[in-house]
């Protein structure tokens, strides 16, 4: 996807006859408008004119990459100067390219589909730095960078969150009498049952050390989390994965622990992590396979 943010109807449709191949495209006319767009679409590329009225370009640059919904948006800046120092500007901003009028097609043509492949590996070595190599489900670091941003939206739209610590049940015995190739197989089916039936938006499921999983739950109260846990339990049970070993049930179970708070009547994220730790350790305590939410004080 591509945004040509430019307050001139003749260059977005310049631009636009010679990218239509390229992908999709979107334009804004002003800068304010831009950046409201790429964080609603966030595209891969943006071509971002420098003489606009309002906020110039080099203005919507930087705000653009001092946004997270829009950082990794790689931007081309375009304008009628020529120079060094345009250049050196553009980049300071946080530019990757620099495109100036009046356009040269090929030119214009090269540099974007350098940009949209360089921005198509990006993203892809980005992806693969933020999974877990044996599930495939994201890993401990990239939960807790979404964590934080969800806590810091939750806040500002006053909403509850919640989030689910998950623990499979008397594991070691498991990888110690079946194997560890199987404890693996294990862990993997455990994993693709909790993410199949995770999609609602802004869930985020997670492996977060060993046999342990976190999922993140937008909008979601004490009572709709204790729901979810339960129904996370029935789920894995009824994955039927056998385990002669457990002291639990003759089946693979969880334990599941949640908090849910509606920042910031409650808790900072901290806070809601050591609760939700706390709630799987009763749950624990208090015989495995099942769910306890935490109650604040």
């Amino acid at each position: 996807m591509i945004l040509i943010i430019d307050d001139s109807a003749d260059s977005i449709r310049l631009l636009s006859s010679m990218l239509k191949d390229q992908g999709q495209i979107l334009f804004a006319t002003s800068g304010e408008t831009g950046i409201r767009l790429a964080q609603q679409q966030q595209p891969t590329l943006i071509l971002l004119d420098v003489e606009m009225s309002g906020m110039n370009g080099y203005e919507v640059c930087a705000a653009l990459k001092n946004d997270p919904a829009t950082q990794d948006c790689a931007v081309i800046i375009v304008t009628a100067n020529t120079g060094m120092e345009y250049e050196i500007k553009a980049l300071e901003a946080g530019a990757v390219d620099f495109i100036t009028k009046p356009f040269n097609p090929p030119v214009v043509r090269a540099r974007v589909q350098t940009h949209l492949r360089l921005q198509r590996q990006t993203t892809l070595m980005r992806q693969l730095a933020n999974r877990d190599g044996l599930t495939g489900l994201y890993n401990r670091r990239y939960f807790d960078e979404a964590l934080s941003l969800e806590f810091e939206r939750h806040r500002r739209q006053r909403l509850p969150l919640a989030v689910a610590l998950i623990d499979v049940d008397h594991f070691k015995a498991y990888n110690d009498h079946y194997g560890h190739p199987q404890g693996d197989v294990c862990l993997q089916s455990v994993a693709k049952a909790i993410n199949t039936v995770s999609r609602r938006p802004g869930e985020l499921v997670a492996r977060y050390g060993g046999e342990e999983f976190a999922i993140i739950l937008p909008h979601t109260d004490a009572l709709g989390a204790e729901k979810y846990g339960g129904w996370l339990c029935d789920l894995v049970r009824e994955l039927r994965i056998d385990h002669q070993y457990s002291a639990t049930a003759p089946m693979v179970t969880i334990s599941v622990g949640i908090a849910s708070l509606a920042p910031p009547v409650q808790g900072s994220m901290q806070q809601l992590i050591e609760a939700t730790d706390k709630a799987l350790y009763q749950a624990k305590t208090d015989g495995r396979d099942r769910a306890t939410v935490y109650q604040w004080p």
